[in-house]
């Protein structure tokens, strides 16, 4: 296991013959399981009427976002995937594309390949790359590390396929590919890159990036709420007193994390993770009224700095460049991912404020860092949207969703692939 130097105090991992102080699962009480395992599949019982009722509906009227085409491979015939060609793209055309793969979120446990349609149609039109959705098994039924060998198994399948145009021109080693994921699927898309098949393979990701992804399990979910800010002057539900998710993830933690387990094991926390051990780049955005924005940020500030070396230590007025944050901080900047005030800017990001955004570069990789103004966790999916509040709200998502994609686009292209 890397050592996990994240923070200010930093965490250590212990010298061989130390005595083993890393935070671990631990077995809840009986009610307690009952409870979760209540939780869980009532959520899934009330979700599967409605996924029927879209399947059936969709399956007469293909609806404008709907991939090209769904394929299966032999290594995971229950799991397919989904594969969306640009708008522009001639599939009868020899000419190959870089290629992104998503990771839908849920918790580990709930969510669907086909949550992600909307954003992956208008990824692969508006940015014409070649998009290809992931599918894993779910918790509790396959429980960690199920999902992300799941994954690898795709993966690998996917990188061979040659019926597939993906761009495997050599650059950094590797092929003009990049790994993405939603929430869960943020974690799953820091993960998986790790594993030494993907990570040594000739076409493996050159980018990795989560979208408000679940990245340090180690910190329970009520000590989370101290590092993010409440705007109570927004209309519900982005200016409620409490985090939507907050009742959800002692839950998709028991379903997830078997009992015993190191909390800061790189493959469940990729907070945890060495700089060497992801892809060259990785990119971290975040939705700033989200818990676990913080995380995030102190992933790409950790991540950054350690790619820069002593140049990330160059004093800059009076601070240390990409100072990571403390989540326990008595200093309100740093333990907050964010602010308290509204942005002035509606439908807009803040670029030049380098809380909310920052890129830095080094020969051979990078980082980027986003953090989206007055959204809520979910707030570029279609269906989540919806339940944000009025049209205001919706409308202002909507933009930022663009916004963020069109940013990521431009540095996937521009900087990680260089086409």
């Amino acid at each position: 296991m890397a050592s996990p130097l994240r923070n200010e105090s930093g965490h250590v991992a212990p010298e061989q013959g130390e005595e083993d102080t890393a935070p671990r699962r631990e077995t809840p009480a009986l009610l307690s399981t009952l409870s979760y395992a209540s939780q869980i599949y009532s959520i899934r019982g009330f979700a599967a009427p409605g996924r029927w009722l879209r399947d059936w509906k969709e399956y007469f009227y293909p609806p404008v976002g709907a991939p090209n085409f769904v394929k299966t491979y032999e290594c995971r015939p229950d799991l397919p995937v989904r594969v969306f060609f640009p708008a522009s793209y001639d599939q009868t055309s020899p000419k190959t594309l870089p290629t992104l793969f998503t990771i839908h979120g849920g918790g580990f446990c709930i969510g669907h390949i086909r949550d992600d349609d909307e954003w992956n149609r208008a990824f692969a039109d508006g940015q014409d790359v070649l998009v290809i959705a992931l599918n894993y098994s779910k918790a509790p039924g396959a429980p960690f590390p199920t999902a992300i060998h799941d994954l690898e198994a795709l993966l690998l399948a996917l990188l061979s396929d040659e019926s597939l145009p993906i761009d495997r021109t050599p650059h950094l080693g590797r092929g003009r590919t990049a790994i993405l994921g939603f929430s869960a699927g943020g974690n799953l898309a820091l993960t998986a890159s790790q594993l030494p098949t993907i990570r040594d393979h000739a076409l493996a990701p050159a980018a990795a990036v989560s979208v408000y992804g679940y990245l340090d399990l180690s910190v329970p979910a009520q000590e989370k709420l101290a590092n993010r800010p409440f705007k109570p002057s927004l209309d519900l539900p982005r200016g409620d007193k409490v985090d939507a998710l907050l009742w959800l993830m002692p839950t998709f933690d028991w379903a997830y994390v078997p009992y015993g387990h190191d909390l800061r094991d790189p493959l469940l926390s990729p907070y945890f993770a060495s700089r060497e051990n992801l892809p060259p780049y990785v990119g971290i955005v975040a939705a700033e009224l989200d818990f676990l924005a913080h995380e995030g940020w102190r992933t790409a500030c950790g991540l950054a700095r350690e790619g820069l070396g002593y140049q990330g230590w160059a004093a800059e007025r009076g601070r240390y460049r990409h100072r990571v944050p403390d989540r326990l901080s008595k200093e309100k900047p740093w333990r907050v991912c964010g602010r308290e005030e509204v942005s002035s800017r509606v439908g807009e990001l803040e670029l030049e404020d380098g809380r909310f955004a920052f890129e830095e570069s080094w020969p051979g990789g990078g980082v980027k860092w986003l953090l989206v103004p007055d959204v809520l966790h979910g707030f570029d999916n279609q269906s989540i949207r919806a339940l944000m509040g009025g049209e205001e709200t919706v409308r202002d998502a909507e933009a930022k969703t663009k916004a963020f994609m069109d940013e990521l686009g431009v540095w996937l292209k521009g900087t990680v692939w260089k086409v």
